[in-house]
């Protein structure tokens, strides 16, 4: 049976025309129009990925964003109006793993929500090709692929699919410097565009998350103008 999604937007068009493109390919659909309402589904029902507008009547999309990442690690895709890189800094660092721009192609959403949900189910699943490692320890730090957890000195991080891939990328590399261009196309399957952020934005949340000093860090170098590695 197809993931359930939750859709949350308070312009009903806009709503039931994402609902359309994703049932057509075979998604259960709960839609909502509020924060509020978007809240209580979350707690009753099992959800595999959330699209979440920016602009709602009740409390921003962001603020949402940031109290489902309380509890819950799926997926998470900003829908905004708003194309200032701020805005979409903002998403990224409450917990978002993606955002699309209004007005937007139903089927370019439709691909980004393929790619989440596949990162998602592959490293919940745990079906990972046998050659490949499973577990990397490095000073405290113990990532496995497979269980899809990771623990620093014996405590667990709470790591959205996202950061787990970018954090693995670069254990996997350990010793090697990962240009930024390299982990964005390697994580996001994207072409990377010289003014994206989003690289940037996800390796502060891991060093946040990891209570690293900004100035120095033990896990997460930066490589200034060349990129990032794990020594």
């Amino acid at each position: 049976m197809q993931e359930k999604i939750l859709v949350v937007d308070d312009e009903k068009d806009i709503a039931d025309l994402v609902a359309v493109y994703l049932q057509n390919d075979g998604y259960q659909v709960e839609m909502v129009y509020n924060a509020q309402s978007a809240l209580e589904c979350v707690e009753r029902e099992t959800f595999g990925l959330a699209i979440l507008d920016v602009m709602l009547p009740d409390m921003d999309g962001f603020m949402l964003c940031r109290k489902i990442r309380e509890k819950h690690l799926f997926p998470i895709i900003m829908l905004t109006a708003r194309v200032e890189d701020m805005d979409k800094i903002t998403g990224l660092t409450v917990g978002a793993d993606d955002y699309v721009t209004k007005p937007f192609n139903p089927l370019e959403l439709l691909a980004r929500v393929r790619t989440q949900l596949r990162r998602y189910t592959r490293y919940n699943t745990g079906k990972e090709d046998a050659v490949r490692q499973s577990e990397i320890s490095i000073r405290g730090l113990h990532i496995s692929r497979e269980m899809h957890k990771c623990l620093l000195n014996g405590e667990p991080l709470t790591l959205t699919p996202m950061e787990f891939d970018i954090l693995w990328y670069l254990c996997e590399k350990q010793g090697c410097v990962v240009a930024s261009e390299e982990l964005y196309e390697a994580v996001w399957g994207e072409k990377y565009l010289d003014s994206n952020n989003t690289v940037m934005t996800h390796i502060a949340r891991l060093r946040e998350k990891m209570r690293e000093p900004a100035r120095k860090p033990k896990y997460i170098k930066t490589i200034w103008g060349v990129g990032y590695t794990i020594e």
